[in-house]
């Protein structure tokens, strides 16, 4: 961790270094702090580029510092297929309903005064969900069905406590609306994982030596699944 000053204020930050990178980023996250993203640099050379987006980086920090773990306001920071994307809520009063528009970077949500609430919005994310898992995992569950040869006969998206997804004994796959939170390789392991269902209900021996068969790395991407929030 480094640190500078300016003014009566000390700005902790860590250094990711990506050597892809032409440019140097900064990013600001509740619960991670201040980033600087690029190639290898001196710590003066990032003391300067912190100092010169300082005004910036001590905003951004007041903002992430008075948001609720949970709430959805401008500022906070939604998970999706894998990474958190920045929140931006804007108030159109000639909108009827809540809209969310995601645009590769961010979550745009524009919705009516009357209607920004954090009920509200849990329910119109929800229901994002929900739709983008259908639209994105059900391809992906084809396709798996067809490269394993392991066929179910229904696929149904809802909303599950306490797991990412089942088989029931007539072999309906049940998903997890919350999984399209999950980055693809795990997306993929979860689809597999219900695929093999199909073929054995419980996780015998049995069990883990087909999933092997379709999963070389299963072990890895098990344990990830395992430490990943519902």
């Amino acid at each position: 961790m480094y640190s500078v000053q300016y003014g009566n204020r000390t700005i902790e930050y860590s250094i990711l270094e990506k050597e892809g990178l032409k440019s140097y980023y900064i990013s600001v996250e509740k619960g991670v702090g201040v980033v600087l993203k690029g190639k290898p640099i001196s710590t003066e050379q990032a003391d300067k580029l912190i100092l010169k987006k300082a005004k910036w980086i001590l905003d951004k920090l007041d903002l992430v510092s008075s948001i609720s773990d949970g709430e959805i306001v401008t500022g906070s920071r939604i998970q999706y297929l894998g990474r958190k994307y920045y929140v931006e809520v804007l108030i159109d009063n000639s909108t009827s309903k809540i809209n969310i528009d995601f645009t590769e970077s961010k979550f745009k949500i524009s919705l009516p005064d009357g209607l920004n609430t954090q009920e509200n919005l849990l329910k119109s994310f929800e229901n994002y969900f929900r739709i983008k898992a259908q639209e994105k995992i059900e391809p992906i569950l084809k396709k798996k069905s067809k490269a394993t040869g392991l066929q179910y006969n229904n696929v149904k998206f809802m909303k599950l406590e306490k797991r990412w997804g089942s088989c029931t004994p007539s072999n309906t796959i049940i998903i997890n609306n919350n999984a399209i939170k999950l980055p693809f390789s795990l997306i993929e392991y979860l689809v597999v994982h219900e695929l093999v269902h199909t073929k054995i209900k419980s996780h015998s021996k049995e069990f883990w030596a087909e999933l092997s068969k379709h999963v070389s790395n299963w072990k890895d991407l098990d344990a990830k699944m395992y430490g990943m929030k519902l």
